[in-house]
């Protein structure tokens, strides 16, 4: 705390200064959380691993708590620091829509995005709604589709950026963004027999879910059929609601009501997937890169660091140019 003196005739009185946190430090730290590690802090900030350090430590100074808890496997806020990053993230939240509005008033056009449903439903209308608050003469064109029809799409130019179910395969294939972690799920956790057919409820064809689905449920030897078909979110869940069968489903979309089943109740381990964001090669259109920057930077999952020579936009062409078209959903 910082005090000043008022000399007001004869009198001294002592006056507390509020601390003023310093924008870079809050970043620093919030960033550090995101992706778990110092290092990876550093690279995403353009920063030296000693730099971020030392600002975190400044930091934790001028609060007068420690913020980090460090052990050999895990780097986590402490009871102080996740006090201060929920106010932090706001903080930044609304600096750099301020910096946004002020330094880029003139960044204006169109942005083709491809997305699957489920995955704009669930996760991506706030970050659009977040982008076009800030760059409102940015005019966004939102396709929702099948990856397959997506890829297809992608390939023809119709599309400047895309988001991708796939399979995990590090950053081939576009930069990933978001992983699934997959769970069967039902109306209630009542037992079926192994001998007893599993009434499916999936989505259409080419569609990674389903063939994980099937995949899983072959290998574990067990019978199954199509019971449902439909090629939305909503329409899979109101199926499963109406006790017509068994889904899959991220754990993360999951509805109020719905059982996550397992091996106890006769269902196999299902491996994850991930959400991967592809930019057309020769995307130079600064909309189009604002907007890949901005989902980047929402959604990203900590990954291993990039290589030097990667940078964000050279990631997301080369995977666009590298995207195969065996991805589905």
């Amino acid at each position: 705390m910082v005090y000043i003196d008022d000399i007001n005739g004869s009198s001294v009185r002592r006056h507390a200064l509020p601390t003023n946190l310093d924008i870079d430090l809050l970043r620093s730290l919030v960033t550090i959380v995101d992706t778990g590690s110092f290092t990876r802090a550093a690279e995403r900030l353009g920063r030296t691993q000693s730099t971020i350090s030392l600002q975190v430590q400044r930091l934790e100074e001028m609060i007068g708590r420690r913020l980090l808890q460090r052990s050999a496997h895990h780097l986590l806020p402490t009871a102080e620091g996740e006090i201060l990053l929920a106010s932090a993230r706001r903080i930044l939240a609304l600096n750099d829509d301020l910096v946004a509005r002020v330094t880029e008033p003139a960044i204006a056009g169109s942005v083709r995005l491809g997305t699957p449903e489920d995955f704009a439903t669930v996760y991506l209308a706030k970050v659009l709604a977040d982008f076009t608050r800030s760059h409102p003469r940015v005019a966004l064109e939102v396709c929702c589709d099948f990856t397959f029809n997506l890829l297809n799409a992608f390939a023809a130019g119709e599309l400047d950026l895309t988001l991708v179910k796939r399979e995990p395969q590090g950053d081939v294939g576009g930069v990933r963004v978001w992983r699934e972690r997959l769970v069967w799920a039902g109306l209630d956790r009542t037992p079926l027999a192994h001998d007893q057919t599993v009434p499916m409820v999936l989505s259409p064809q080419p569609c990674v879910y389903r063939k994980r689905a099937i995949l899983a449920l072959d290998g574990a030897g067990r019978r199954w059929r199509i019971a449902y078909v439909s090629p939305s979110l909503a329409g899979l869940q109101a199926a499963v609601r109406a006790g017509l069968g068994i889904t899959v489903l991220p754990l993360d979309m999951l509805p109020a009501g719905f059982e996550v089943l397992g091996p106890a109740d006769g269902f196999p381990d299902l491996d994850d997937t991930e959400i991967a964001l592809l930019v057309a090669p020769g995307t130079q259109s600064p909309p189009a890169r604002l907007l890949a920057e901005h989902i980047v930077k929402t959604l990203e999952a900590p990954r291993a660091p990039p290589r030097p020579e990667q940078g964000l936009i050279g990631r997301l062409r080369r995977g666009g140019a590298e995207a195969e078209a065996s991805s589905v959903r």
